[in-house]
């Protein structure tokens, strides 16, 4: 391994790489060119604009629905409660997908090859609430299917830090209400452990939370597996993935979700080709990035952008 200090216009960027690894996904992920939104129906959200959320993936298991991230060319995050097993039997996969109902002209389709659940996945605690699904064949990024940066180990998100959630899931804790057809969008805070631990007694440090003190946006029911993302500069970066909450959008009730960062080794101890962009998210803005690079993709980077300091 080898540490590179690199200096782009100023501003300091710190990049681990392996000279034996493959092409990583920094050079794309995070980017999604039809979203104009700052840092700054899911319950009390919006229809997005199609290809707003790239990365975003809608899994239909049997008759049921999950969300999803798009992480590689080849790999989706999403929640363990949402797979009774590992089989992949019945399991489709839709990216690029920005309604449920009618045609989506910029959409793939993909069968599972293979479903891994973390092992101390806890259905009563809901601790480790994550999974990562195979997919039957390779995934061509275009401006509508682009894989998310993940939040690197030792990252932050302070409370008040302004997320947004995306999913599909119900617009209310109302059942007879119909699902959205349409790609929701909502905005919701961080919500500190120590306060979220006021509500849910069950709060480990592998779990996160957002949402307003006096309710009205949330994720809900349908929305699960589905990503939580901040924006770091000109990048999206995923937080969390949905995972629980006590009813949708109650006052001082966040929605609890998995903290990614803590994932990373486990993440990569399956994803071992085409390893997924990795950002240390130490803040909105000004923070220095952390990515994760091979050799080649390093490489590739034109050499009057960066002055390089090599160190042993």
């Amino acid at each position: 391994m080898m540490m590179v200090k690199l200096f782009p216009f100023g501003v300091l960027l710190l990049l681990t790489f392996s000279a034996t690894g493959s092409d990583a996904q920094i050079d794309v992920c995070g980017t999604a060119p039809f979203n104009t939104k700052s840092g700054t129906r899911i319950v009390g959200g919006q229809d997005s604009t199609e290809g707003a959320w790239p990365w975003q993936a809608s899994l239909h298991i049997g008759p049921g629905r999950c969300g999803g991230s798009l992480i590689n060319n080849l790999w989706v995050l999403s929640a363990a409660h949402c797979f009774s097993s590992t089989s992949t039997s019945g399991l489709t996969i839709y990216l690029g997908r920005h309604t449920q109902q009618s045609v989506n002209s910029h959409e793939s389709s993909f069968r599972a090859s293979q479903i891994i659940i973390h092992p101390d996945y806890n259905s009563n605690t809901n601790d480790n609430d994550i999974a990562l699904v195979q997919l039957d064949s390779t995934v061509e990024f275009t401006n509508y299917i682009r894989p998310i940066c993940l939040a690197a180990a030792g990252s932050v998100f302070t409370a008040g830090l302004d997320c947004w959630v995306t999913g599909w899931g119900t617009i209310s804790s109302d059942a007879n209400l119909p699902d959205p057809q349409t790609l929701q969008e909502v905005d919701v805070p961080i919500v500190s452990n120590s306060q979220c631990s006021s509500t849910y007694s069950s709060i480990t440090d592998n779990m996160m939370c957002a949402g307003l003190t006096a309710g009205g946006k949330d994720s809900c029911q349908g929305d699960s597996g589905g990503p939580l993302v901040t924006k770091s500069g000109a990048v999206w970066v995923q937080a969390g993935i949905v995972s629980f909450g006590d009813g949708c959008a109650k006052p001082n009730t966040p929605g609890v979700y998995v903290r990614v960062s803590n994932y990373q080794t486990w993440i990569n101890s399956h994803v071992t080709s085409d390893v997924p962009g990795y950002i240390n998210f130490l803040g909105p803005t000004g923070s220095a990035h952390v990515v994760y690079l091979s050799l080649p993709l390093l490489l590739s980077i034109p050499p009057t952008i960066f002055s390089l300091v090599i160190l042993s």
